[in-house]
């Protein structure tokens, strides 16, 4: 006779601090077992411990990180490049970040021990030979012994291949391994593999660190001397600005979207989805089992066997979460779920959990954004009856 006690899947439980459910066997403090105190250092005995501040003998050498901005936030690709700048450092050496653009991320949390802010010279404005002279200001005032920047496409590439002809500098190009010693890059069309001790202008490729730190910086704002910076951009003669152009959501690649919310099983009514879509100026996604059911084409699937997405908001509305799909969105900066589901694994990946049917939410936001674009207050609020989980993130 088997006599192992069954395990009740309702029994109790709390969410931790990662986001994770955490069964209880019991409410100890409601058996008078431990007081109210004790019981709560118990359930937080898994919170996250705060991260260590990094000491530095400020003045004796110095690291520069480079970065544009978009709408006050690093993206993963720049967030490396200052995380690879704060791994570096040792007890003598301080991180200055340089931002082109507003900060309103953390900047301790960043690695960064300084931060320089240009507002004036953010994303669209387009002035490079003035970015140009304020990087060049800002290394004449800091000494860095090595610049790091992300090499990207959208303006911090170019840059730093302008600074280093115009100044003579060494550099290292799309470079996927770096140590004290050295950094490593593919060469010859990727059949080889080249190293060099560190140069003066470091252009890192995605992931070549880890963003994730196990400490913190200081985080302390700083300016530069020079006020070219706050002077107002313009390169005029050299250059035309014609300033960015309004596309169409639905004709934006799902790689190059900022903004995505994405379907599955649990939307039902297409028709609603899309004109959300629509409201919202968001693009389209959907899960396999979305795009199986013949409800959206096969370019819109999300996931490691469909596309592979990072923008800044992804709103899944009735994905469970598989693995696959989850695998997509890894990169994503923000990521909202609206489920039925609270255990569902998409919980666990999401920043902002909805627990209520996806029919109701999206109709929902859809009056909130339609009585917000009427100059009204958009009373509408969540859903109600519905719960809202904030911090499920691991």
């Amino acid at each position: 006779m088997n006599t192992v006690k069954r395990i009740d899947p309702r029994r109790p439980f709390v969410i931790a601090a990662s986001g994770l459910r955490r069964i209880t066997l019991g409410d100890e403090r409601a058996a008078g077992l431990v007081d109210a105190a004790e019981f709560a250092a118990l359930r937080g005995a898994h919170a996250a411990a705060p991260k260590p501040k990094r000491v530095y003998e400020a003045g004796l050498r110095t690291l520069l990180a480079v970065a544009h901005s978009d709408r006050g936030a690093l993206d993963e690709h720049a967030r490396q490049a200052v995380a690879a700048a704060a791994i570096l450092a040792d007890a003598k050496t301080e991180v200055v970040l340089l931002v082109f653009g507003e900060l309103t991320d953390d900047a301790a949390a960043l690695g960064a021990d300084k931060v320089v802010q240009l507002p004036l010279l953010a994303r669209p404005a387009f002035a490079p030979d003035q970015a140009l002279a304020a990087l060049r200001d800002c290394v004449q005032a800091f000494a860095p012994a090595h610049i790091f920047m992300p090499d990207n496409a959208t303006g911090d590439g170019d840059l730093g291949r302008r600074y280093a002809a115009q100044t003579r500098a060494s550099i290292a190009t799309r470079v996927v391994e770096i140590d004290a010693g050295h950094v490593g890059c593919y060469v010859d069309a990727g059949r080889s593999f080249a190293t060099r001790p560190l140069p003066e202008v470091i252009l890192l490729a995605p992931d070549a660190v880890s963003a994730k730190l196990p400490f913190v910086g200081s985080g302390e704002p700083a300016a530069l001397k020079s006020g070219r910076a706050a002077e107002p951009w313009h390169d005029a003669g050299r250059y035309g600005d014609h300033g960015t152009a309004q596309l169409d959501a639905a004709q934006v690649a799902l790689e190059e979207a900022d903004f995505i919310i994405s379907a599955g099983n649990g939307v039902t009514d297409i028709a609603a989805f899309e004109a959300l879509a629509r409201t919202l100026g968001a693009a389209i996604g959907a899960s396999r089992v979305a795009v199986d059911n013949g409800h959206f084409t096969r370019d819109k699937q999300v996931g490691a066997t469909g596309k592979t997405v990072n923008a800044s908001v992804y709103i899944a509305f009735g994905i469970s979460g598989a693995v696959q799909h989850l695998q997509g969105i890894k990169d994503c900066r923000h990521v909202i779920a609206v489920n039925l589901d609270a255990s569902a694994p998409i919980v666990k990946r999401a920043n902002l959990t909805v627990i209520a049917d996806a029919q109701s939410a999206m109709r929902a936001l859809a009056d909130a954004v339609g009585a917000a674009k009427q100059g009204g207050q958009g009373q509408a609020g969540p859903v109600a009856g519905t719960p809202v989980r904030e911090g499920l993130a691991a």
